[in-house]
């Protein structure tokens, strides 16, 4: 795959989540954070599917939502067991 083809990839995917996803700081919610990591898992499996190539800014989006989902379960967790 040529850096081009990579590039407009890289380009696509961005695109997509700009319009899609909101900012992993701006999430309030579980079920949000469920629902754009479940739809990014979705998305990075075809981009691996398809194209053999991934960018690495998806995953680094990915663990991002991650980390906020688990703050989310601690507070939800202290708050519960306080």
């Amino acid at each position: 795959m040529s850096d081009f083809e990579k590039k407009k990839l890289e380009l696509e995917l961005r695109n997509f989540a700009n319009v899609n996803f909101e900012r992993p700081a701006d999430c309030r919610n579980l079920d949000q954070i469920r629902y754009y990591v479940r739809e990014l898992c979705s998305k990075i499996e075809e981009y691996e599917r398809r194209f053999n190539y991934v960018p690495t800014w998806a995953y680094v989006l990915l663990s991002q939502y991650n980390m906020v989902h688990n703050s989310l379960l601690h507070k939800d967790f202290r708050k519960a067991y306080a």
